[in-house]
């Protein structure tokens, strides 16, 4: 029994340390760029099918980084959620888009690689819809969608549309940016990640209360 109990612990950190190296080299370098071999190298395995016994394809390994993160995430966006109830604020509403990200990096510590990684899995054509259906298609994220949309009835459904796809590029690739930034040592705009979320918040409530110009 005790013997198992080691084995299964022993493939525990097996599996987490293979999964945290793909996540930084992934984030570094690109994910069609890195292979089996460099990440089990990287991660100190000798056995170079060590990746693809423990994680399948490499859209399984994505998808189990993904999962990872998606995890801890939810108990951020519950939370915000919970504090921003019924409201009927726009910018409560954005926050909540927001400051789940920006505050569960900011916990994670630096160097981090999650924001990273999700921009080069979202560029990517054949890898992107796995971010999509484990993160953007959440429940709580349509709530949270719902909420916004309900601030701004009169917006025509092929701009809201627009605006939210603005709105996730926004996030996702101002975050990959400060966190490049942070790993790196050099200057950011914003002190914390608190900062750079106010910053988000305030450039993205601009967009959705842009104009509408019509006939466009």
């Amino acid at each position: 029994m005790a013997g198992r109990s080691v084995r299964a612990e022993q493939v525990r950190a097996t599996r987490e340390v293979i999964r945290n190296t793909a996540e930084r080299l992934f984030a570094e370098r690109g994910v069609h760029a890195v292979s089996n071999r460099q990440i089990s190298e990287a991660a100190g395995q000798g056995n170079t099918a060590v990746v693809g016994y423990h994680f399948g394809t490499k859209a399984d390994l994505v998808r189990a980084i993904t999962r990872h993160h998606t995890a801890r995430l939810e108990r951020v966006i519950e939370r915000l959620l919970a504090e921003t109830g019924d409201s009927t604020e726009l910018r409560d509403w954005v926050a909540c888009l927001v400051r789940p990200t920006t505050e569960y990096l900011a916990e994670l510590g630096s160097p981090t690689w999650f924001a990273r990684f999700c921009a080069q899995v979202m560029a990517d054509p054949a890898l992107h819809e796995i971010v999509v259906d484990e993160t953007l298609d959440a429940t709580m994220w349509r709530q949270i969608l719902d909420g916004l949309h309900r601030c701004l009835p009169d917006l025509p459904t092929v701009v809201r549309a627009e605006r939210t796809a603005m709105t996730r590029q926004l996030i996702l690739h101002m975050c990959a940016e400060r966190e490049r930034s942070l790993a790196l040592g050099t200057p950011t705009p914003r002190a914390s990640w608190h900062d750079a979320a106010t910053g988000l918040v305030d450039a993205i409530v601009g967009v959705w209360t842009a104009p509408v110009t019509e006939g466009s």
